[in-house]
């Protein structure tokens, strides 16, 4: 098994269509403990969604990555020590998506890139304490690789803001055996992409143009991206942004 006495930590899951419920599942069938973060209303939902795990009585920590509080004392909630990071996290307000890209206000914007982009830097450095022997920093990325989304407006800039911070991330951790890298998703039917207008026309289109076909339903060939590089077979990888959308990226129109 990939992850066999692995300790692994996964952010971001809601519920069972959550994109970090299947990675946590897949992790959890690969050998890893597997320990949850939530916060606040949404507590209960990770609760419920873990019980439909495979092992059922994963550790669920709060976080709050706006929470410099909820930060500080993460790797005493946690304890222990960690070999992999899952960072599933991403949220912008409604003014930053739909088309309103001219007349978004900063606010709303530094609130989607904070939550989207500097929760990564965030929450690395939080767990950092718990990887001495080193670990796997793996984020989930929609690839804005030279092109602008429609409907995706500001949440675009914050993923390629996360793209970035992966980089740097990947350049100042590697002297401490932690790789950092991302996955770059196709769209998947979640409570995140639900909340994005028009998340239809990014179906259509994934349909249509990769060469592999895509199930927006599945999110199992994402998470096992996620757990190959959670695992000791990319030792020599870092800094990548990993695409796993049936090819979507590699065509043009």
């Amino acid at each position: 098994m990939l992850l066999e006495g692995k300790r692994i930590l996964v952010t971001g899951v809601l519920n069972d269509a959550s994109i970090g419920f299947s990675i946590a599942r897949v992790a959890q069938e690969q050998g890893a403990e597997v320990v949850l973060t939530s916060f606040g209303r949404v507590m209960r939902l990770t609760e419920r969604a873990a019980r439909r795990l495979p092992a059922p009585d994963a550790q669920i920590v709060e976080l709050d990555v706006q929470s410099d509080d909820d930060l500080d004392a993460l790797a005493g909630r946690v304890g222990g020590r960690l070999d992999g990071v899952v960072h599933s996290i991403g949220f912008a307000p409604e003014s930053c998506l739909g088309g309103g890209f001219l007349d978004a206000p900063w606010q709303d914007v530094a609130t989607a890139f904070q939550i989207s982009a500097f929760s990564l830097k965030a929450l690395t450095k939080a767990t950092l304490p718990l990887m001495a022997d080193g670990g796997s920093i793996v984020g989930l990325d929609f690839d804005n690789d030279d092109v602008a989304w429609p409907l995706y407006d500001w949440m675009g800039v914050a993923k390629a803001g996360f793209e970035s911070v992966a980089r740097y991330l990947a350049k100042e951790l590697g002297g401490q055996r932690v790789r950092v890298n991302l996955v770059a998703a196709g769209p998947i039917r979640s409570i995140a992409a639900k909340s994005i207008p028009g998340f239809e026309a990014f179906e259509e289109v994934w349909s249509q143009r990769a060469p592999l076909g895509w199930d927006v339903r599945d999110a199992e060939p994402v998470a096992r991206a996620v757990v190959a590089l959670l695992s000791d077979w990319f030792p020599a990888t870092t800094g990548e942004i990993v695409h796993v959308d049936g090819g979507f990226h590699a065509v043009g129109a």
